[in-house]
């Protein structure tokens, strides 16, 4: 298995077998393995992955000693972001310490990607659960409002989950069997067809996929 973290550029387009197809670049920068954890001594499998840059002076001493025991001693640490991923991991290719690059993925490979979906706040039944609202004319006054929620004598409550106004965004997501279509280890990006979760600039996993599309005989 083998995973990344990336940060989202934005969509594109670019050829791939013989068609333009629409592709979200993602930026591998500064990625470096943290350490494994294995069954005989966490009790299960992962890979933990860390990102971006930051002084050393600004690192709370307890993850600094973690780094220095790592890294050894620098000025810098990627201490921004720091993910885990299960599953089992090659030991020569993780390695605590080494850093990772777009190329251990190979264009054509299927991966899975995860990230968090854009937050929009506090939103309404409408926008949130696309709702049809009322009416829009005659003085109706119910526009865009859930209308009736609750029930008679019996129960004579409202049931939980109920689609309501509420927050909205801001969950993780992944989006399957993507497909690898553009890999440039010199600049540290990497292309998949489609879409993935989240803003320009948010991070994201890219991990080998978990479930396999099989293709239709």
């Amino acid at each position: 298995m083998k995973a990344l973290l990336a940060k989202k550029i934005g969509m594109t387009q670019i050829p791939y077998q013989d068609e333009m197809c629409a592709c979200t670049l993602l930026h591998v920068e500064n990625v470096y393995v943290l350490g494994l954890r294995t069954p005989e001594k966490d009790g299960y499998s992962a890979v933990r992955l860390c990102m971006g840059r930051k002084k050393k002076t600004k690192i709370k001493k307890p993850l600094l000693g973690e780094f220095v025991k790592v890294f050894g001693e620098r000025e810098e640490y990627p201490v921004e972001i720091i993910k885990e991923v299960r599953g089992e991991f090659d030991p020569e290719i993780f390695k605590p310490g080494e850093e990772l690059n777009p190329s251990i993925f190979e264009v054509g490979e299927k991966v899975d990607v995860i990230g968090y979906t854009k937050g929009r706040g506090f939103a309404g039944v409408v926008k949130r659960w696309n709702f049809g609202g009322g009416p829009s004319s005659h003085g109706s006054m119910t526009h865009r409002r859930p209308g009736s929620i609750g029930q008679t004598t019996d129960p004579g409550r409202v049931w939980k989950g109920k689609k309501m106004a509420g927050h909205y965004g801001n969950e993780r997501e992944t989006i399957h069997n993507l497909t690898v279509v553009y890999v440039d280890p010199e600049n540290k990006i990497i292309g998949v067809k489609g879409s993935v979760p989240g803003p320009r600039g948010g991070v994201v996993i890219i991990r080998s996929p978990k479930r396999v599309r099989l293709k239709a005989q």
